[in-house]
C-alpha cells in the first residue's frame, strides 16, 4: 500500500527493463532466453511463473498446434473481410478474427475447462479406474441434463464421427504422463453421454483441449487465452495468404449479389 504523499508504487514479477539490459521472469532475456527458449515454453512461463519442464511444454504446444488454424472458420472469414475493408489496419484484421473466439469457437476450451473443474471440486476421492470415471461422469452428465445444461466438448459440426484431434492429443497427454483427472473425466464423459442423450457424439478438440490445459494446473478462467494465443498465429498466416492470394472480395461479393431483399414483415405505418 502506498504510503500517503508518497510516489505510487506498481510491482510486477514479469518484465522490466533499464538503459542497458531488458529483464524478463528473473533473467537476462538477451543473454538467458532469447535462442534458448521457445516460444511456447514462454507463454507458459509467463503465466504460471513457474518454467515448465519439457513434458509440459511439449503437452502445451500440441495444444497450440491444435488450435491454430481450421480453414475459413467464421475467424478466418471475419479477419479476412476486415483486411478487405481496412488494408491499412493488419492489427484491426487481427483483432476482428480474434473478437470472435467465443462460445462457438475456440471458447469451448474455455467452457469446457471449467465445467470439468467445477464437476471434479466436490472433494471426494479421484477414481481409481475406468469404471469409476465411467459412474462420475455419468452423474455429471445427467446433472448437467436436469439443469437443461449443454456439455461443452461434446459434438464438431464437420468431424460427426471422431475428431482427429482428440486422440493425438489424448496420446501425448499420455506419453508425458500428464493424463490428469481433467482428461479422464472428458474421455469418460465421452464413453458414457449416449446414455443420457440417446445419441453419440464425438468429443472435439477444443474440448479435449481445455481439459488438457486445465490438467497443467491453468486456470479455466484463463483457457480462452491460450486458445486465442493459438488462433493467432492461424489468423496470420489467414492474413499472409489473403495478401498473397485476395479473398475477401469474392468472399463479399457472393453474399452481396446472392441477397434476396424482402419487404418487413407486418403492416406498413
Amino acid at each position: 500500500m502506498t504510503e500517503p504523499g508518497a510516489a505510487p508504487r506498481f510491482t510486477t514479477s514479469l518484465g522490466t527493463s533499464d538503459a542497458t539490459t531488458i529483464t524478463l521472469l528473473g533473467h537476462d532475456l538477451a543473454a538467458d532466453l532469447m535462442g534458448k527458449v521457445g516460444f511456447g515454453e514462454l507463454a507458459l512461463w509467463l503465466v504460471t511463473q513457474r518454467r515448465p519442464t519439457p513434458s509440459q511444454v511439449r503437452v502445451f504446444e500440441a495444444v497450440l498446434v491444435a488450435l491454430a488454424d481450421h480453414g475459413f472458420t467464421p475467424t478466418a472469414i471475419a479477419a479476412r473481410l476486415t483486411y478487405l475493408s481496412a488494408p491499412d489496419s493488419l492489427q484491426g484484421a487481427l483483432a476482428a478474427g480474434l473478437l470472435g473466439g467465443g462460445s462457438r469457437f475456440l471458447g469451448v476450451t474455455e467452457d469446457a475447462g471449467r465445467f470439468l473443474a467445477e464437476a471434479l471440486a466436490a472433494g471426494e476421492p479421484l477414481p481409481a479406474d475406468d469404471a469409476g470415471w465411467d459412474a462420475l461422469a455419468l452423474a455429471t452428465v445427467q446433472r448437467a441434463r436436469a439443469q437443461r445444461r449443454l456439455i461443452p466438448g461434446l459434438g464438431h459440426p464437420v468431424h460427426k464421427v471422431s475428431d482427429p484431434r482428440t486422440p493425438a492429443l489424448i496420446k501425448i497427454a499420455e506419453q508425458e504422463r500428464l493424463r490428469g483427472p481433467h482428461l479422464r473425466l472428458f474421455e469418460a464423459i465421452g464413453r458414457v453421454h449416449p446414455q443420457v442423450l440417446g445419441r453419440t457424439l464425438p468429443l472435439n478438440g477444443a474440448g479435449t483441449s481445455g481439459a488438457v490445459l486445465a490438467d497443467l494446473g491453468l486456470p479455466p478462467d484463463l483457457l480462452r487465452g491460450f486458445a486465442l494465443l493459438a488462433r493467432a498465429a492461424g489468423l496470420l498466416g489467414q492474413l499472409a495468404e489473403e495478401q498473397r492470394n485476395p479473398l475477401g472480395m469474392d468472399m463479399y461479393l457472393a453474399v452481396d449479389r446472392n441477397t434476396a431483399y424482402l419487404p418487413p414483415a407486418g403492416p406498413n405505418p
